[in-house]
Parts: structure tokens; C-alpha cells; sequence
């Protein structure tokens, strides 16, 4: 599945890894789930990740985005057609958006206004599990249901 994930579920997911959001964060690591980012986003994800405050190790942090940049997809984003109340906000939606992902994941949903998200699911982690899941129904559900077709004579 193709997600957007906002820098704050990233950092939360490295802090509490047995949460909701280290799970998110657990199958990026895995492949389940592919980041759609550009430069601006990539670049806010190394600036809080290296921020003293947090701790994590400058290779571990190194390590990590050489993995977002090798396995996830660098867009190249349109502009809104309105801005957000926080325009740091909004290459996350400008990426979502133009790359078409599933959804946005943030812990921050009230700096995204539906009527400016377009298409666009804006989901917390909690959310994104459930909608993850009945996707994941669905695609299992569709993928082992064919049937062979018997000859009548």
C-alpha cells in the first residue's frame, strides 16, 4: 500500500515502537508499506530526526533515509490550489495528492481541512489500521475467489 506518513507519526513510531505508530513505522521497515515523499518532506524527516532532543543515533537516522530514499517513490508534487492553515503541512497533501497514495497518515488531522484534502484519506494511525485492514480483506478477498470453470457435457 502507498501511504503519505507525516513526520510526526515517523518520530512517534521511532520513540514507541510497540505502538500503534512503531507498527506503521515497522511495516514501512518490511515492505508492507511504501512512502511517497520529495525533497521537502525528506528534508523535514532528517531535520527533526537529527534534533538533540530525540536521541536516535546519526547512523540509525542515516540509515533510515537512505531506506526511505531507496525503497519508497520521490514525486514531484503540484501545488495546492488553496494553502493550509500550516503551510509546513503542505507538501505532505501536495505529495498525497499528486501521487494519488491511499491516504495521509498523521497524528495532526485538524491541519488538514477535508474540503482542501480533495480526494485524499487524512487518517491517524488508529484509522489508518482499520482502513489498512479492510483493504487488505478486500484484496484477499478478490485475489482467492476465482473458480475453475467446469465443462458440462
Amino acid at each position: 500500500m502507498n501511504i503519505v506518513l507525516d513526520t510526526n507519526v515517523l518520530v512517534a513510531g521511532l520513540l514507541s515502537p510497540f505502538g500503534g505508530c512503531g507498527e506503521i513505522v515497522r511495516m514501512v521497515s518490511a515492505g508492507e508499506l511504501t512512502l511517497y515523499f520529495d525533497a521537502r518532506i525528506l528534508s523535514e524527516y532528517d531535520e527533526v530526526l537529527r534534533r538533540p532532543k530525540f536521541k536516535f543515533e546519526e547512523k540509525k537516522v542515516a540509515d533510515l533515509l537512505d531506506y526511505i530514499k531507496l525503497q519508497g517513490k520521490l514525486i514531484a508534487a503540484l501545488p495546492l490550489k488553496k494553502p493550509l492553515p500550516d503551510s509546513d503541512d503542505e507538501a505532505f497533501l501536495e505529495v498525497a495528492i499528486s501521487s494519488k497514495t491511499s491516504c495521509l497518515v498523521t497524528g495532526n488531522q485538524n491541519h488538514f481541512p477535508s474540503e482542501l484534502c480533495e480526494q485524499v484519506k487524512v487518517l491517524s494511525p488508529k484509522e489508518f489500521f482499520i482502513f489498512y485492514k479492510k483493504q487488505k480483506h478486500i484484496k484477499t478477498k478478490h485475489s482467492g475467489t476465482r473458480r475453475k470453470k467446469t465443462r458440462t457435457r
